[in-house]
Formats: structure tokens, sequence, C-alpha cells
């Protein structure tokens, strides 16, 4: 077909329009943003339709010959993005075929709009203005002619559902929420059940305009209207829903088969008063047609929402390429979401695993099954999906690469500073998502010790989503870290206030008690622990880490063991892994080298984690064992050049704990100089093992020990001494006591030093007495003048 490239054309291929001198690709009358070199080749694939355009035609109209030596990267990088932007496949493809060698060919079928002016596009009110009648010759022209006729009667639908509206002003304002009720599905086939209401979740998420309420949210109101939280959001209870939180409006939506078509249908109505708000309708000829027919009827919603259609184009990736362009890998990722929050994590693994059979390229499953790995304490696996989905982020919304992105650094690379900037960028380009400010409370900001901002962002998570449940223990574990007890307590009152409840509110709770020293409030919540499957090892292990606290090493292993058993139970061998390396940290500081070398080895025979190999080294550097220490600080750089708790923390104090062994306490002081402005927060180790804070400021303290300094001693053994809410039943928490007395006796300071001698022994009057750590202590006091 021959084009004039200089003339105002119109150039349509399947569900896309190409408008050459705007140079807009469009799909379904929405436009795709792409890049100029992109959009020139296809402008010049499109005009030689069915013919070779060669790569050195494409250098001479496209590269300049100053350009000429980026050519063959510049090409191949553009040629991936407009394939990307059509759905298209080297492999298998649909409309442009490579010719190896020699260039490329537009394979698709082409037809050319005869008469100029935009095409099909949303207006002002959200309904698609009608396209001009395609030109085509020969036998092709009654075929066009019957395709734009069954067209109009498609878009003579949506059109007419549109007039009523044109007098009305924006149906929604950007201050209110919207719920989302169940799908109806009419069809008869269960691959929409639950799917698109999925999918139009995802399609509602990209815009920065509008706020759904959370799925957590919907769950929770559902159980204080005495339903189970799983029960099917029908209209009348989205109703009931909406009108609880406070909420504007409920869309409902239904499919059905009208004929050899799909008729979908949305209507959004005031949960209040129950007047209509908008009211969309859309056909698709075929069930692969379905999410592209919903896109357009989001957009027109979004745009009779209140929403600016400069918004509303700029924020709309289609849903083929936001999510997959398979139903049935859409409802496998849909069936995972529900049993992941219905079931727990593991249980939705093989969900996320079917959806990534049927479509390997599901960004967004890949990033689920990771989140799902990481939080059964699979960090390996975790981060191998992570970087998949980092890998596809192209195939994702907006909204979707920011927490792909996010995640990646988090669970991949462990850069937090640069997680934090995501989750920044992602709150200021939606500033009504709770999503970013509930992650941006979480470790981006308390791993770098940065717990006012944590607090600051999940108060404000909580006010967009009172639901937040993880938002209430970053609020209580931020405030916990600055000795706010009052604030922490507080904060998982009213979580309990709100009906939420998980495993990490009775952990906090017991070391709320730990920390008041209410032994029948650390009583009641472990009890209460030994109900809930998931959180028994980790109960076991916080019992086993305060028992060793107090040095009462033989119930403490008894409790380890508990724990590892608990663990075993559900094959959670990364997590087994950290207790087990808990239990070597806790073996190291009380003196017992052997059985801290033995625990150190299980542990690193269970996994190869980054906090499991940290542990495993801690244990080793403590017990003599410095050249397997030395070998696991030298593989955690290796495969985590860019992690900000190895980087700043991990394997300067491994270094640091090496120097002193060999006696060079002047090195270790200097190892440890990068780690002073991160060395209040958070570490991975924390988080599951309760080990690990401070450490930095334990082996600065014991290298001034070793050089005869004991007032900078003093100085660092204090910081864990006035950070108990970070350190909690650490073992280092309660040896810090006899650790400032020797600082304090060294400097001179005889009568400060008894004192904090007796503060220990008051912590360990119940220690086991053959603890190598109790007898060295003794010791040392029976020895003060």
């Amino acid at each position: 077909m021959a084009i004039d490239p200089q003339a105002h054309t119109r150039l349509l291929f399947g569900p896309f329009e190409f408008d050459s001198e705007a140079g807009e690709l469009l799909r379904e009358g929405l436009r795709i943003r792409l890049p100029r070199q992109p959009r020139q080749i296809l402008l010049e694939l499109l005009t030689h339709a069915g013919h070779v355009v060669g790569r050195e035609q494409l250098r001479q109209q496209i590269w300049t010959d100053q350009t000429f030596v980026d050519f063959e990267h510049g090409l191949n990088v553009a040629m991936n993005r407009l394939r990307r932007a059509l759905n298209d496949s080297a492999e298998s493809p649909r409309y442009v075929e490579t010719i190896p060698g020699v260039g490329y060919r537009f394979i698709g079928t082409v037809q050319e709009i005869s008469a100029p002016g935009p095409g099909p596009r949303i207006n002002q009110n959200g309904a698609p203005i009608a396209s001009d009648e395609p030109r085509a010759s020969g036998r092709n022209r009654k075929n066009a002619w019957v395709a734009a006729s069954a067209a109009g009667l498609v878009m003579l639908a949506i059109v007419g559902s549109a007039l009523w509206r044109l007098h009305r002003g924006p149906a929604l304002t950007g201050k209110d929420t919207i719920v989302v009720a169940d799908f109806v599905n009419k069809t008869g086939d269960g691959v929409f059940d639950d799917t698109l209401r999925q999918a139009l979740t995802v399609d509602l998420e990209q815009s920065p305009f509008l706020s759904l309420v959370s799925d957590d949210r919907i769950r929770t109101t559902l159980q204080l209207m005495g339903s189970r939280g799983d029960a099917r959001l029908s209209r009348e209870t989205a109703r009931q829903v909406c009108e609880r939180v406070g909420g504007a409006a409920v869309l409902e939506g239904s499919i059905a088969r009208l004929g050899n078509q799909y008729a979908l249908w949305l209507r959004a109505e005031n949960c209040r008063n129950g007047d209509v708000l908008d009211d969309e309708q859309g056909q698709a000829s075929r069930k692969e047609d379905v999410l592209a027919a919903l896109d357009r009827m989001v957009a027109g919603f979004r745009a009779r929402a209140g929403e600016s259609l400069a918004a509303v184009r700029e924020h709309s990736v289609p849903l083929a390429e936001a999510t997959t362009p398979s139903m049935e890998a859409l409802q496998a990722y849909t069936e995972g979401r529900r049993v992941a929050f219905a079931s727990g994590y593991a249980s939705a693994v093989p969900h996320f695993r079917r959806a990534l059979e049927v479509d390997p390229q599901f960004a967004m499953a890949h990033a689920s099954l990771g989140r799902m790995y990481a939080d059964i304490g699979e960090t390996v696996q975790s981060s191998a999906e992570a970087t998949r989905a980092w890998e596809l982020r192209e195939r994702a919304s907006e909204r979707e690469r920011f927490y792909i992105s996010f995640t990646y650094d988090r669970q991949v690379t462990g850069n937090l500073e640069k997680a934090q900037r995501t989750l920044q960028s992602w709150a200021q380009s939606y500033p009504r998502d709770s999503d970013a400010l509930a992650l941006l409370s979480g470790f981006a900001t308390k791993g770098v010790g940065q717990f006012e901002r944590s607090i600051d962002a999940a108060r404000k998570a909580i006010a967009n989503d009172p639901d937040c449940a993880p938002c209430y223990e970053n609020l209580a574990e931020s405030s916990l870290a600055l000795n706010r007890v009052a604030d922490a307590e507080a904060a998982l009152r009213r979580a309990s206030e709100r009906g939420l409840e998980i495993a990490d509110y009775a952990i906090f709770r017991f070391y709320l008690a730990f920390l008041k020293h209410d032994e029948t409030a650390m009583l009641r919540e472990t009890r209460r622990a030994s109900a809930e499957p998931g959180a028994q090892d980790w109960m076991a292990h916080t019992e086993a880490m305060t028992l060793a606290h107090r040095g009462r090493l033989r119930e403490a292993r008894a409790m380890s063991r508990r724990a590892v058993a608990f663990s075993d139970q559900v094959g959670d061998r990364e997590r087994t892994a950290i207790y087990e390396a808990g239990a070597a940290v806790y073996e190291a500081f009380s003196g017992n080298s052997r059985d801290a070398q033995m625990r150190a080895r299980a542990a690193l025979q269970l996994s190869k984690g980054r906090d499991v190999e940290y542990g495993a080294a801690v244990a080793m550097a403590l017990s003599g064992g410095g050249a397997a220490a030395d070998g696991l600080a030298a593989d955690l750089q290796r495969r985590f050049p860019e992690d900000t708790f190895v980087r700043f923390d991990y394997v300067p104090t491994l270094r640091a704990f090496s120097a002193l062994a060999r006696g060079a306490p002047d090195d270790a002081v200097e190892e440890l100089r990068i780690s002073l402005p991160y060395e209040t927060g958070l570490p991975g180790s924390r988080v599951v093992g309760f080990f690990g804070a401070l450490y930095a400021a334990w082996a600065r303290g014991e290298a001034f020990l070793a050089m005869h300094d004991g007032a900078q001693a003093a100085i660092e053994f204090r910081k864990i001494l006035d950070h108990p809410g970070l350190v909690l039943a650490d073992p280092t928490a309660a040896l810090a006591h006899a650790e400032l007395g020797r600082a304090l006796a060294l400097a001179g300071r005889v009568s400060e030093a008894k004192a904090a001698y007796q503060d220990f022994f008051a912590l360990w009057q119940a220690a086991d007495q053959e603890v190598p750590a109790l007898r060295r202590v003794k010791s040392e006091y029976a020895r003060l003048p």
C-alpha cells in the first residue's frame, strides 16, 4: 500500500491508530507513550507495509551521521520499545517481522483514514468520539463497511448512555473514596469470576485522582458488620461498607453474553442516597478483547469522575500490558491474592506460580510471588522473583512499577536509600495512595535509623487507611526504638480497637511487657501466641532470646529447639536458620564457643540468606572461628555490594571483630568509622531474629577497652543501654552493663563501675552458674578495690 508519509494520515492496524501529523499512537482511543525514534520507525514501517525496510534506510531517515557510532545500539533499543508498545514479540510477531541481517517488515493489515482529523478519543464527557470511515479498495471495501457499521452500533450504546450526563458536573472530588464491588459474572464462564474486579482495581489504581478503599479495610469492616472478611461484596454489602468507612461511591460491574458478543457494564452510585453518578457500557467480540473494553470504560469513568483528560491519558497503561493478556493467568493471580489474605502467604504461592506458567511475562505475578517468599522467610527465592519482576517492569502500570522498583531494592540490592527515593516519588505521584506511605514507614526509614520519619509516614498512611495493619506495627516499632513506650502501646491499642490482629502485634506486646518487667503480661502474650500457628515459632524464639538475656542458657536452648521444631513443621528453612543463628549469637556472647560454632554451622546448612550469614559470622568471630567469619564477610560483600546493612553495618562490624582478634584495636575503630551514621538503625537480623542492633557500638567499645581508653569505651556501651527499645533482649543488652563496669573501672571511676556490675548481677540473678561470661564478670568484680 502506497502511503504518503508527508500527508496528514491516520493509519489503523489491529486495535491501534497512528496519527502521522500528531505523531501519536493510540490504542482503543488511549494514547500510548512512545519516544521519538520508535515513533519514527513505526511511521517508516507503516508507510512501507508489506515491504522490507532496511536498517540502512532507517539510519538515513532517523539517525544522523553524527550518531552513526550509536546507531546499532540505538536501533535495537528503539525496536524493543516499539514492540513493547505494540505488545508484539520478535519470536512470534503480529506486526513487525525481523529480516535477519537486513531490516524489518510490517506484516499487519493497515488501513488509511481518508479524511484528516483526530481518531477515536475520549471526549470531555468520557465517551469515545466516532472516527471517520476507513478507505479500502477491492474486496476489502465491503468488509470495511460492515466493520464500521458494527462498530457504530457498539458505539451507539456507549454514546447513548453518556448523553443524559452531558449537563452534569464531575461526579467525585479529589477527597472522595470508592468501594469496588464484586463484578457480576453472567456468562457462565468461570474465568471471569473475581478476575474482572481485580482488573478493574488495577485499572483504577493507575489514577492519581481516585482513591479506592483497600481490601484490608473492606475485610475489617465486613468483620465489624458480623460477616466473614472474605464474604462476597454484593452491591448492597458494598454500599454498607462504603457508608461505614465514609466513602462516596460504590462502583459495580457486570459481564454477560449478548449473542456472540460480551456486554460489559459499570455503574457508580452514591452510597448514601443511591444517586447514579456514572454509567458506562461496552462490548467485546472475543474473550481476549474483554480487558481492552474494560480499559475504555474505566477511562470514561475516570473522566466523568472529575479527573483531567491529560491525567487519564498519561496514567492509562492498557490492562493487557499492566497485567497480562491472558484471562487464565489473571484468574490465577487473583486467586493468589485472595488466598494470601484468607489462608496465609504459603498457601498463595501455587496460585502465583500457576499464573506464571500461563504467562511468564506477568510482571506483577513475579513481584507478588517474591513478596510471598519474603514473608515466609525464603529470601533467596524472593530475590529471584523480585529480580524477574524488575526486568519486566515495563509490562506494568506506573504505580506498579514504583512497587516493583521498591521491592527490587528492598529485597535484592538492599539499597535502602534508593528504595526510599522510589517511595518518595511514588507518594508524590499518587498522594492519596496509602501503600506508598505504609512502605515508607517500614524498613526504608527504620533500617537507616530515621524513626521520626517512619512515625510520620505511618500516621499519614493510617489517616488515609485506618485499617492498615502493618502501619500500626511500624508506628509501634519506631516509637519503641525511640524509647516511647507509651506511644508504642497506644499504637497497638488503636489497632486492637479496630479489630486488627497480626502475629507481629503479639511479639511487640510481649517486648513492651519485657521492658516494663511485667511477667504477667509476658506470660499472657506467650499463651495467646501459642494458639496462633503462624506465631508459635516466632514467640518461642523470642522467649529463648529473653531467657538467654538473663543468663538462663539451659532454658533458652530448650526454647530454641522448640522454635526450630515449630518452624520445621511448616518447612520454613530460612526462618529456622535465623533461629539457629540467633542461638549461635547468644551462645557466643555467653562464652560457649563450641556451642556457638555448632549452631552457626547448623544455620548455614539451612540457608545462605544475608541475615543468617551475618548472625553465623558474628558467632564465629566471637568464638574463635575468625577465618570462617572473614570468609562469610567476604561472601556478603561480594553478593550484596549495594546493600545498606552489608556496607555500613555487617561487614564493618565483622572486620572490626577480626581486627580485635588479631590484636589491632586501632584498625577496628577505623573499620567502624563508616558505621557511625547508620549504627542506630534497625538491621535486617533484628526483624525476625531479634539480634544485631548496635553491634558496631559494641565492637567499638571493645576496641577502646583494648586500647585502655575507658572513657571512650563507656560512651559506646552506654549507647546500647540508652536504646532498650532497639536492642530489646539481645545478649548485649545485659552484658553491656558488665562491659560498662570494666570501662568505668579502667577510667578510675570505681564506685560507678561497681554500680554497673551490680546492675548486671541483678539481671543475671537466676543465671546458670556455669556460664563462662558470668564466671568472668564475677572474677572482674572481685578484683575491684
